[in-house]
Protein backbone atom coordinates (compact mmCIF):
# COMPACT_ATOMS: atom_id res chain seq x y z
CA UNK A 1 0.00 0.00 0.00
CA UNK A 2 1.50 3.31 -0.98
CA UNK A 3 1.36 6.56 0.95
CA UNK A 4 -1.51 8.07 -1.04
CA UNK A 5 -3.77 5.05 -0.50
CA UNK A 6 -2.92 5.06 3.19
CA UNK A 7 -3.94 8.72 3.49
CA UNK A 8 -7.20 8.05 1.63
CA UNK A 9 -8.01 5.11 3.92
CA UNK A 10 -7.17 7.19 7.01
CA UNK A 11 -9.28 10.10 5.75
CA UNK A 12 -12.27 7.86 5.14
CA UNK A 13 -11.96 6.24 8.56
CA UNK A 14 -11.64 9.57 10.36
CA UNK A 15 -14.60 10.91 8.35
CA UNK A 16 -16.77 8.00 9.50
CA UNK A 17 -15.81 8.55 13.15
CA UNK A 18 -16.57 12.27 12.86
CA UNK A 19 -19.90 11.48 11.19
CA UNK A 20 -20.87 9.08 13.99
CA UNK A 21 -20.20 11.77 16.60
CA UNK A 22 -22.03 14.38 14.57
CA UNK A 23 -25.09 12.13 14.32
CA UNK A 24 -25.01 11.63 18.08
CA UNK A 25 -25.01 15.40 18.52
CA UNK A 26 -27.79 16.01 15.99
CA UNK A 27 -30.11 13.31 17.33
CA UNK A 28 -29.19 13.94 21.00
CA UNK A 29 -28.45 10.26 21.66
CA UNK A 30 -27.37 9.26 25.13
CA UNK A 31 -24.43 6.91 25.64
CA UNK A 32 -23.64 5.04 28.82
CA UNK A 33 -20.50 3.07 29.57
CA UNK A 34 -20.84 0.83 32.63
CA UNK A 35 -23.50 3.10 34.09
CA UNK A 36 -21.57 6.33 33.43
CA UNK A 37 -23.39 8.77 31.15
CA UNK A 38 -20.94 10.10 28.55
CA UNK A 39 -21.36 13.89 28.24
CA UNK A 40 -22.08 15.55 24.91
CA UNK A 41 -18.78 17.43 25.16
CA UNK A 42 -17.06 14.13 24.40
CA UNK A 43 -18.87 13.99 21.06
CA UNK A 44 -17.93 17.58 20.24
CA UNK A 45 -14.30 16.66 20.80
CA UNK A 46 -14.88 13.35 19.00
CA UNK A 47 -16.26 15.26 16.04
CA UNK A 48 -13.75 18.10 15.74
CA UNK A 49 -10.50 16.14 16.10
CA UNK A 50 -11.30 13.33 13.60
CA UNK A 51 -12.80 15.87 11.17
CA UNK A 52 -9.54 17.86 11.27
CA UNK A 53 -7.50 14.70 10.78
CA UNK A 54 -9.67 13.67 7.82
CA UNK A 55 -9.28 17.07 6.19
CA UNK A 56 -5.54 16.90 6.77
CA UNK A 57 -5.32 13.42 5.17
CA UNK A 58 -7.31 14.48 2.11
CA UNK A 59 -5.22 17.64 1.72
CA UNK A 60 -2.05 15.52 1.75
CA UNK A 61 -3.48 13.34 -1.02
CA UNK A 62 -4.44 16.40 -3.06
CA UNK A 63 -1.01 17.96 -2.58
CA UNK A 64 0.71 14.71 -3.57
CA UNK A 65 -1.36 14.45 -6.76
CA UNK A 66 -0.51 18.04 -7.72
CA UNK A 67 3.22 17.36 -7.48
CA UNK A 68 3.21 14.34 -9.81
Amino acid sequence: MNYSKYCIASGVLFSLVALAHLLRLIYDMSVQIEGFAVPMLASWIGFVIPACLAIWAFRIVRAARNTW
